[in-house]
């Protein structure tokens, strides 16, 4: 976050706006709400609540989506599935938060079409939620696929790619 915040703050003159990808912290939350009009990794109750607190003096409700977690891999973040109506459910309640739908990070392939499958399983699971009665402008958006397989996730339903890598090529590791 403290990187994309100096970005944010280096371009705060063009008409950019800022979308806050990654695992978010909830200590980090309240600044994050007040900074980004766009945070994809809600994936909690407790995030969510936090966020509408930091969100509140904004002058436009913060745009968020929940972070699914379908393969259960330990080494990434999100909600199982299982969490996520009870993230919609709260968000129902929220001012200042806006969910708009799910993202997801599916396990890491060279290959494009192996992500697929997790693509198809975050779209058929926004069309249960839909079926089963939540606002269709929770769901509206999936943001699926990066530089590497966006193709294939626009092809599944993506209505958000994250091509960071494609853009600005690869990131140097910052120094230990």
């Amino acid at each position: 976050m403290q990187e994309a915040l100096g970005k944010a703050e280096a371009t705060a003159d063009l008409p950019v706006t800022w979308h806050l990808i990654g695992h978010l912290q909830r200590n980090k939350a309240r600044r994050a709400a007040a900074a980004f009009p766009w945070i994809h990794s809600v994936d909690s109750v407790g995030l969510l609540s936090r966020l509408e607190a930091g969100a509140s003096e904004r002058p436009e409700p913060v745009r968020a989506l929940v972070q699914v977690d379908l393969a259960g891999e330990a080494t990434k973040f999100g909600a199982p599935p299982d969490d996520v109506r009870a993230i919609l459910d709260h968000a129902a309640t929220c001012r200042s938060v806006s969910v708009a739908g799910l993202m997801l990070l599916p396990p890491w392939s060279d290959d494009p079409e192996a992500s697929r499958p997790w693509f198809r399983r975050l779209r058929e699971f926004r069309d249960r939620l839909l079926a089963d009665g939540y606002p269709a402008a929770q769901l509206a958006e999936l943001s699926m696929g990066m530089s590497h397989d966006f193709e294939v996730a626009i092809e599944e339903g993506a209505t958000i790619v994250r091509v960071g890598t494609a853009i600005f090529g690869a990131r140097t590791p910052a120094a230990p």
